[in-house]
């Protein structure tokens, strides 16, 4: 009888009568990922005058009245929310892509974070209601992506079609946010703005704390769905061979991937191309092994710190949203992903 062997390049990991097979690369770059964030979080918490003791003081409430102010009400909440939705964008883009297999199928590319702003934008300016724009926000995005797949003939539409489809859907919800603000008065439209372009000033922390509720059941469940996403790549009669349920996986996934955009959009807005440049990271600095959902998470989180804290101090006083921040440095990668390789290659 032979022993089975290690697949090169992997490692186990033995708990009694269960084993654990990992990667190693994958493996090594989220920690490296986690250990980055987290001296990104340490970083943006005491940037400033803010030295590392005093804001640990403040963190505990034992320092200065005005530095734990700083710390625990204004620097704390805003890069929870950076960090959690930054994470849930990363996830949400990997699993799109995946779906689609075209790594332009992001939320963003394919209407849900549009949707999530108009239905998010509507609550404050067109049909005010007692329903907080964050909890539309997640109504939204599910609404475009049931469209999205319904004009695109099923939830089994790959590539341009689906793409396309999907910029359409989007276009149609950001004339109709446009519409609506233009119609607006003053005030309506400046509170709705932030919805807009994305912004991780002053969240509502009853959306925080709800997008920290769904990362922490979506992440596990995307790790589970993992292994049959890794097989969906192939042709659809490969999948089934191999023993997928085709369309309860992409029924799961694009629940899991709407879910997770619209509470993150429900937090920060619309923040664009997170989901579009974290996947590319992780599979970059990871290898193209299996679907790195939880590296993507890491990726988005620290690609959303960095962002916030860039449109925070590179014009101060004056404050760029982390959304403009981010479609800054994220359009000049869409170019090179659209000139350098075929959209349609595989992620």
């Amino acid at each position: 009888m032979s022993v089975p062997t290690t697949p090169p390049g992997h490692g186990v990991l033995h708990t009694g009568r269960h084993s654990l097979l990992w990667h190693r690369r994958s493996a090594t770059v989220g920690m490296a990922l986690a250990a980055m964030l987290l001296l990104s979080l340490v970083f943006c918490l005491t940037s400033g005058d803010l030295g590392m003791g005093e804001a640990l003081a403040a963190l505990l409430g034992r320092g200065d009245e005005m530095q734990t102010l700083l710390v625990r009400e204004l620097r704390l909440p805003r890069l929870l929310a950076g960090l959690l939705s930054g994470a849930a964008l990363g996830a949400a883009g990997c699993l799109m892509q995946t779906l689609a297999r075209n790594r332009l199928a992001t939320p963003g590319m394919v209407g849900i974070d549009n949707g999530a702003t108009a239905f998010a934008v509507a609550s404050i300016v067109a049909v005010p209601t007692t329903l907080a724009p964050s909890a539309l926000a997640l109504s939204g995005a599910a609404t475009a992506a049931a469209l999205t797949f319904v004009l695109a003939a099923g939830a089994g539409a790959r590539g341009y079609r689906f793409i396309v489809v999907g910029l359409g859907i989007g276009a149609l919800f950001g004339a109709a946010t446009n519409l609506m603000l233009a119609r607006a008065d003053i005030d309506a439209a400046n509170a709705a703005y932030p919805w807009t372009v994305g912004s991780l000033n002053a969240r509502p922390a009853l959306a925080v704390w709800l997008l920290a509720g769904g990362l922490a059941l979506g992440l596990p469940l995307a790790k589970l769905l993992a292994r049959a996403l890794m097989l969906m790549r192939f042709s659809d009669s490969v999948a089934i061979g191999l023993g997928v349920r085709l369309s309860a996986m992409r029924a799961a996934t694009l629940a899991l991937s709407v879910a997770l955009t619209g509470l993150a959009v429900a937090v920060a807005g619309p923040v664009g191309l997170v989901a579009l440049i974290a996947p590319e990271v992780a599979r970059y600095l990871g290898g193209r092994h299996g679907v790195p959902v939880l590296n993507a998470a890491l990726a988005g989180a620290l690609l959303t710190l960095l962002a916030d804290w860039l449109g925070r101090t590179l014009l101060a006083p004056v404050e760029i949203p982390v959304g403009i921040v981010m479609a800054v440095i994220g359009a000049p990668y869409l170019l090179w992903i659209i000139l350098r390789q075929p959209a349609g290659r595989q992620p």
